[in-house]
């Protein structure tokens, strides 16, 4: 995002990735921040909707959900916030 080119690489479909992962430093020397831009295709042609072109798309709640298959039986993933189900009288012990 700073102006420079980089190479990309395709996959063998000739497609590029779906998602990009830019490490942007910090200026005040922290840890890093991650910018996630998906792959959304620029168009449709019209006889049969095929994508013409792709472009990337800022995502801000980057979540990595590209390496994963869902599938229609599947569970919705869980809430990172949100506690195991545990009834009130359970011990640890």
């Amino acid at each position: 995002m700073d102006g420079r080119v980089l190479p990309v690489l395709v996959g063998p479909t000739g497609h590029p990735p779906k998602t990009y992962r830019i490490p942007v430093p910090d200026a005040a020397g922290g840890s890093p921040t991650v910018l996630v831009y998906r792959r959304v295709p620029r168009g449709h042609s019209r006889r049969l909707g095929l994508p013409q072109g792709w472009k990337y798309t800022y995502d801000p709640e980057g979540k990595a959900t590209d390496g994963k298959l869902k599938w229609p039986w599947s569970k919705p993933d869980a809430d990172p916030d949100a506690t195991p189900d545990r009834k009130p009288d359970d011990t640890d012990g």
